[in-house]
């Protein structure tokens, strides 16, 4: 497994899998959405997607975000050919998941795996915003629920990248049904005794967050994530009144107690080798 691994970092150095642009030479410029700053697109790639003038965290993709945690050669995709269908017959909505499929590369909006972190073997999945906004179907949730049973099979720590815009419309009550299935999932995984890191990235709503993302018995956020249910706009139109400053951004949520830390992308490798050799969550080597 660690050549095909291998084979699919490779893919993804290129700026085409990773952001979902073109490639293009080292010295090529680009603005930062945050700062406005001019920053050389060379540059970025070093610093992870990181703006080196201001700090901003650029989307990244999935298989890239686990390739930034996972200890080289030890990445083992689960479930990877699950996908969703039009169980609602909702018009245009295949053709969008074959373009969603085609632009990205994936099959469904969150990519699950095992793999080491500092020695120490994990349960992983990341959600990627490139794939319907990394909307929960039908089998983003059944990707998940598996990934947390097989954590409690093998007794394994779980971590969880989240970045999504909610539900999928397309499949309604099966994509809001998710909510409780994953939910129940990780209740159970809890009850065994079972550690969840749970990381939220930009963006994190909807039923995401109102779910699995909310979960976690340590809470992490990138730098400047936006994290809430209903987004910001919503709640002003609804409420009629103009919420605070930053209001949902991740800094906001860890001075009202809903996060225990920022951790910035640089960071987060070394970060989570400390919370695992804290926890002693070494795990089974069954299940390669």
């Amino acid at each position: 497994m660690s050549n095909v691994f291998a084979q699919r970092r490779q893919k993804l150095l290129s700026l085409k899998a990773l952001r979902g642009t073109s490639p293009a030479p080292a010295h090529t410029e680009e603005t930062c959405p945050a700062c406005g700053g001019v920053v050389r697109r060379r540059d970025l790639v070093i610093a992870r997607y990181v703006c080196p003038l201001c700090g901003h965290h650029y989307p990244i993709g999935a298989y890239y975000r686990l390739s930034l945690v996972l200890d080289k050669g030890t990445f083992r995709e689960l479930d990877g050919n699950l996908t969703s269908n039009d169980p609602l017959s909702f018009p245009g909505y295949r053709e969008k998941l074959e373009q969603a499929r085609h632009r990205t590369g994936m099959n469904e909006g969150v990519v699950t795996a095992t793999g080491r972190i500092g020695g120490q073997k994990v349960a992983v999945g990341a959600l990627d915003n490139r794939f319907f906004m990394g909307s929960m179907s039908a089998a983003l949730g059944e990707k998940v629920t598996r990934l947390v049973e097989f954590a409690e099979k093998y007794k394994l720590p779980l971590i969880l990248f989240s970045a999504s815009g909610g539900a999928r419309m397309q499949e309604g009550i099966l994509s809001l049904m998710q909510m409780a299935k994953t939910s129940a999932a990780l209740e159970r995984f809890s009850q065994k005794g079972g550690l969840f890191i749970s990381v939220l990235t930009h963006p994190t709503t909807g039923g995401v967050t109102a779910s699995f993302a909310s979960l976690g018995d340590i809470m992490l956020a990138e730098p400047g994530a936006l994290i809430g249910s209903a987004g910001p706009r919503v709640i002003e139109q609804t409420i009629g009144e103009k919420l605070p400053e930053g209001f949902q951004r991740a800094e906001y949520l860890l001075e009202h107690g809903f996060l225990d830390a920022i951790v910035p992308r640089t960071h987060l490798r070394d970060t989570l080798i400390r919370l695992l050799r804290l926890h002693g969550k070494g795990g089974s080597d069954r299940g390669k």
